[in-house]
């Protein structure tokens, strides 16, 4: 199993902090980036190949990963030259145009404990296992979902009536079978109308989902954080500063640091 983690946006709203410094970078203690978590969360689930995908300021990440590596993982990254005008539909096309493999997805901005990503790897095989979360109420950005009774994914978006909400996806899904090709396909279609450019990569989903099985993984109670805003980032601090995140992440593969002259 690969994973494909998506890291070529701005991160517009958590300027000024971002200036300069892709959101992957950011620390969330004093020993760790939010790209260094992941990758120990990944590499702990038994993951050894990943692709990154990234865009603005590409090269710093590119820096972090020649200077900080896990033994276990083999890391490369995907340029994507249009991240400033098109949005996560596009850089998804880009990371598996050639991919032929199972993978899993990841949005760069989420943090998750372990065992979410357990659960979504051990889910019933299906062409597309999604993990969705629940709570109270739900704001403007979050990619809410709809279900059948049995747990089947019937929609997806930021949009979806207060009436038909029953969660929302955490950015974190897996793609088996014939779900790869299915996702790639969809991509291509999305990507070759200007007027779809912008999508988001569950614009997609949200149109696949009519004729592929999309099954979903309820993580209620399991620790994840998406940071978009300063108070996200705030709030990802607060919880390693408590150490909420757990799943062994502090005795996950460690990070080699290798210290380049200049």
């Amino acid at each position: 199993m690969k994973a494909i983690v998506l890291n070529a946006g701005y991160g517009g709203r958590l300027r000024p902090t971002t200036n300069g410094l892709p959101k992957c970078l950011l620390p969330v203690d004093a020993d760790h980036t939010v790209l260094e978590v992941q990758l120990r969360t990944l590499a702990r689930c038994g993951i050894r190949h990943v692709t990154i995908m990234v865009g603005y300021e590409a090269e710093k990440i590119e820096h972090f990963l020649a200077t900080h590596t896990i033994a276990s993982l083999t890391v490369q990254t995907r340029y994507n030259p249009f991240f400033a005008t098109t949005n996560t539909a596009v850089t998804c096309w880009l990371a598996i145009r050639d991919m032929t493999e199972d993978f899993v997805l990841i949005n760069g901005d989420t943090l998750f404990d372990t065992e979410i990503l357990r659960r979504v790897l051990a889910a019933p095989e299906a062409p597309l296992v999604m993990a969705i979360d629940q709570k109270a109420s739900y704001d403007a950005d979050d990619m809410k979902v709809m279900l059948t009774t049995s747990g089947r994914l019937k929609a997806v978006g930021k949009y979806l009536p207060d009436s038909k909400i029953d969660g929302e996806s955490i950015g974190l899904m897996a793609f088996r079978a014939e779900g790869v090709p299915a996702f790639r396909s969809a991509l291509e279609t999305a990507v070759r109308d200007p007027e779809t450019l912008r999508l988001w990569y569950h614009d997609v989903i949200n149109l696949m989902a009519s004729t592929l099985l999309v099954n979903t993984v309820l993580i209620k109670g399991l620790w994840w954080r998406e940071i978009d805003t300063p108070q996200d980032l705030a709030k990802v601090r607060a919880s390693f500063a408590r150490r909420e995140l757990t799943g062994g992440f502090r005795e996950s593969p460690r990070i080699n640091t290798v210290r380049l002259k200049v």
